[in-house]
């Protein structure tokens, strides 16, 4: 049995993670991901909501790293290079879980719900990184549009980090925002 939360925690993600590669997620039960991690199906709730959630654990501490790392950007910084900033600052969570990333990405491209609740996901953490380039003083409309960009400019480094095991995050996170540069000029 894991010996602490956190132990059960990423037991139950990899668990989870086998099984909807193995069988799909629509065959998968939490009783069986609970079996395979080596927990009761009561953990598995404690930690998990439902067995979407799974996949999505550490969003919450993404977005609470995130929003930090906007509030703390040093000042004179652009919307979007504040962005930048805290994407870099809270890429290590990526990086520590750069196994788990690329099948966890395979899964949720395969699965209809998990692509809805990436979805979901993805708009509430824009919403969070608009809210926190406002509490900068960034304009409403500004925030909004800058935290829409900047997440899908940070998404599209990812999934290019993850085809692309040569290269850092940050080297990644630096050509996507240098390409989406371009592409504002360009439209200019």
């Amino acid at each position: 049995m894991p010996r602490s939360g956190e132990e059960a925690r990423r037991r139950l993600q990899q668990a989870a993670l086998e099984l909807y590669a193995e069988r799909g997620f629509d065959r998968t039960t939490t009783a069986e991901i609970a079996a395979r991690a080596g927990v009761t199906e009561r953990t598995f709730f404690r930690h998990f909501p439902d067995k979407r959630e799974v996949l999505f654990g550490s969003e919450a501490t993404l977005r609470a790293d995130l929003t930090r790392s906007v509030a703390a950007a040093p000042e004179g910084l652009s919307p979007l290079e504040v962005l930048l900033h805290a994407f870099r600052k809270a890429g290590h969570i990526l990086e520590g879980n750069r196994p788990f990333a690329e099948p966890r990405l395979a899964v949720i491209a395969a699965t209809p719900a998990l692509r809805e609740r990436d979805l979901a996901k993805a708009a509430a953490m824009a919403d969070a990184l608009a809210a926190a380039l406002r509490a900068r003083g960034v304009g409403d409309r500004l925030a909004g549009l800058a935290a829409q960009v900047g997440w899908v400019a940070f998404h599209h480094a990812v999934g290019a980090w993850i085809a692309d095991s040569g290269r850092s995050l940050d080297e990644h996170l630096d050509e996507a925002f240098a390409e989406l540069r371009t592409l504002a000029v360009e439209m200019g």
